[in-house]
């Protein structure tokens, strides 16, 4: 049985964190327990609880977790700044694993490092609990404008 979850609106420029999060339900981000805390078009930050079934064999979180916060938190991010004037895609992802997690929060911010017409680079970091550096990922994303 699948859930339904809620179709994107035309802009996600004015949603908030907590509307991103009902929109997410039922989807991959939501399985995986990630809650946007904040969301804008300069920022997006977002929290999860690692269990062991983010875990893989050798019993600490899969980074196929960490890719997946990766894109999530840039992709939103894109969106809410590229807004009305079309959808954003990711192109490329590449997160670095820094520090293995076998459970306990994690936070994760995105921010932009380039944004132009058509294309836009953003920057994730994810921490612990402590502050400690988990991973480090950057999404490039291609702007799709709408077709007149």
């Amino acid at each position: 049985m699948t859930e339904q979850h809620t179709r994107l609106p035309e802009s996600m420029a004015d949603l908030t964190a907590e509307e991103m999060n009902e929109i997410n339900k039922g989807t991959f981000a939501d399985l995986l327990g990630l809650r946007m805390t904040e969301l804008g078009p300069d920022r997006v930050a977002g929290e999860w609880v690692v269990t062991p079934q983010h875990h893989q064999p050798a019993g600490i979180q899969n980074g196929g977790v960490l890719c997946t916060v990766v894109e999530t938190l840039a992709s939103t991010g894109g969106a809410a700044w590229y807004g009305d004037r079309g959808v954003v895609v990711g192109v490329n992802n590449s997160t670095d694993f820094l520090r293995a997690v076998r459970d306990g929060k994690l936070t994760a911010e995105a921010t932009p490092i380039h944004r132009g017409g058509m294309q836009q680079l953003w920057q994730v970091v994810v921490t612990d609990a402590d502050g400690r550096l988990v991973a480090r990922g950057q999404v490039r994303l291609q702007n799709l404008p709408h077709r007149s």
